[in-house]
């Protein structure tokens, strides 16, 4: 399978991926950050297929997921869904990451290999776009891992000692 081949599977991939991330969730914002990154990830698709076939290669538009999620994030600390109606899907979000990280790899090596200088510069394009599915991701995950990774600190239980902490009382 050559490069072009690969890049089309993954990306297909990603997109059914990203849809059915998209129906297993009944929070809005969410399902919106899926089905941007699932539309990425299908003009990644056109534009890998056109590369394939050599065909004029279109610049690629400017990804919206970014912004978007940027909306969606600020709309979620209003909203405060519960954290069960968000945490069933931390491994799905984990896979992910993994998903983008490995494509934005792959399609590296590809560009260590090119030699056409337009299709060098949309394989960077295409990167820099995993990358920040990749960020997204993330920041998706960090948000709704957060209660989780709370710990309530020992030393400050007994907060009238850490009150008198350095005062004189023998005075």
């Amino acid at each position: 399978m050559d490069v072009f081949d690969f890049a089309i599977k993954m990306e297909t991939d990603a997109e059914a991926y990203y849809q059915k991330l998209a129906q297993q969730t009944d929070i809005e914002g969410i399902r919106n950050i899926f089905l941007d990154l699932a539309a990425d990830e299908k003009k990644h698709f056109e534009i890998f297929k056109s590369m394939k076939e050599r065909a004029d290669i279109a610049a690629m538009r400017d990804s919206e997921a970014l912004n978007n999620a940027r909306n969606i994030f600020e709309k979620l600390l209003h909203a405060k869904p519960t954290v069960s109606d968000l945490q069933h899907n931390l491994e799905a979000y984990q896979h992910a990451m993994k998903m983008e990280a490995q494509a934005a790899r792959v399609y590296e090596e590809a560009l260590t290999h090119e030699t056409n200088l337009e299709v060098k510069k949309l394989l960077q394009r295409v990167i820099e776009e995993e990358q920040k599915h990749y960020n997204i991701i993330e920041n998706l995950y960090d948000f709704i891992n957060a209660p989780n990774e709370y710990l309530a600190w020992g030393e400050f239980s007994n907060l009238e000692e850490f009150r008198n902490f350095g005062r004189d009382t023998d005075v």
